[in-house]
């Protein structure tokens, strides 16, 4: 079937992003940088809310992921986690054993999310020097290195352009024989290449949906022109906005918008562009030229959010009841999202009100949608009837 016409999914991931303290767009920071109270309480909201995985960021100023997807994991059952990495700066064999051993420790539970960098200023803090394609040739090499790791029970070596080793080998390995799950984030040629090739996921902000469309082609082909049988999945991100009447969640929308603009908050990426200068990166390009166009798009997408904080990550938002969100998450689905990556303005209030009025609404249509196909598919023909 053609990219542009992919069958609808009978299921969606849906993925949350916890902080370790209470701080967005909309709120300054409150307590310290590290509060492991409000970490676990967040993270157990997503649970309870019924996600099925945390993002953990990354970012130079920021704790390690790592360390706080393992105090998040002792204290939560059964949600998924979902690290971001940079390759780079540390060994890939280093990385493989350190995510390996925590998918151990927690049955099976650790995602990567890999990100190759898109601001040069934010690279250098942690001492990368590299220009954007030397990055993404350098995670090419690393994440080849980490499936590896992660599947070989015989030693080997390496010989690249960005490591060497020789005669590695680990006992430890990933908890399931499929290895650790891969996600992958950009929006740029090198982007889709890369992780077209690698990617179990492919992560993408919120656009419009022709430009979602369009993005998840590329993402395809490039996975194709790598020789893979299966394309990846695509992740598409969102901060839906929610109230019980449409009035009521325009009003609040313009809320959030006034007060990112006070800048009382803080974005999760400090890329601080103020309009000052044009982001690097290809994806935060793309959210202000789609907002550009319109502050309006399709169903419920709403850009000025993406403007007013520089789209320095996914700040487009989706607008209205829940049934309206509901459906514009659907109209990503239909054309080809199997994760559905959504955080709020107010994250933990958000995150308990996505799990009472917004994910219900979403699995019970496609689960409606899986029951009508699965009926449709076992109602005798006309011609085995009459044979009958």
């Amino acid at each position: 079937m053609p990219a542009s016409a992919p069958t609808p999914a009978s299921s969606v991931e849906f993925i949350g992003m916890i902080e370790t303290q209470e701080v967005s767009e909309t709120r300054p920071a409150t307590g310290p940088a590290i509060d492991p109270e409000y970490t676990t309480r967040f993270a157990r909201a997503h649970e309870d809310a019924g996600f099925d995985r945390i993002l953990i960021g990354y970012s130079s100023r920021r704790p390690d992921g790592t360390q706080v997807a393992a105090h998040v994991a002792a204290r939560t059952e059964r949600i998924g986690l979902l690290i971001a990495h940079r390759p780079g700066f540390v060994a890939p064999t280093l990385a493989a054993r350190g995510f390996a051993t925590l998918d151990q420790f927690t049955g099976g539970r650790v995602a990567v999310h890999t990100i190759t960098g898109g601001n040069d200023e934010e690279q250098r803090k942690d001492g990368d020097f590299l220009g954007k394609e030397e990055r993404y040739e350098r995670t090419d090499e690393y994440l080849g290195i980490l499936r590896r790791a992660w599947s070989s029970a015989e030693p080997f070596s390496h010989e690249g352009r960005h490591y060497r080793f020789e005669d590695y080998s680990s006992q430890i390995l990933p908890h399931r024989p499929t290895g650790i799950p891969l996600y992958f984030g950009g929006s740029s040629e090198a982007a889709y290449r890369v992780g077209g090739e690698h990617a179990d996921t492919f992560a993408l902000w919120g656009e419009p949906l022709a430009e979602t469309a369009g993005q998840i082609a590329s993402v395809r082909a490039a996975a194709a022109a790598a020789g893979r049988a299966e394309a990846p999945g695509i992740s598409v991100s969102f901060r839906p906005i929610l109230a019980a009447t449409e009035e009521l969640a325009w009003e609040r929308a313009h809320r959030v918008l006034d007060t990112i603009r006070t800048g009382t908050g803080r974005p999760f990426f400090h890329q601080q562009q103020n309009g000052e200068r044009a982001p690097q990166n290809a994806g935060s390009r793309r959210l202000l030229a789609a907002a550009a166009k319109a502050d309006r798009h399709d169903r419920a997408l709403w850009t000025p959010t993406a403007t007013a904080t520089g789209a320095g990550g996914n700040t487009t938002a989706l607008v209205g009841t829940p049934e309206t969100v509901a459906q514009a998450l659907l109209d990503y689905v239909d054309i080809g999202a199997t994760t559905l990556l959504i955080r709020g303005y107010d994250p933990l209030d958000d995150a308990i009100d996505y799990g009472r009025h917004l994910i219900p609404l979403v699995r019970q249509e496609l689960a409606h949608r899986a029951a009508t196909a699965l009926s449709a598919s076992s109602a005798p023909t006309a011609s085995s009837a009459s044979s009958g």
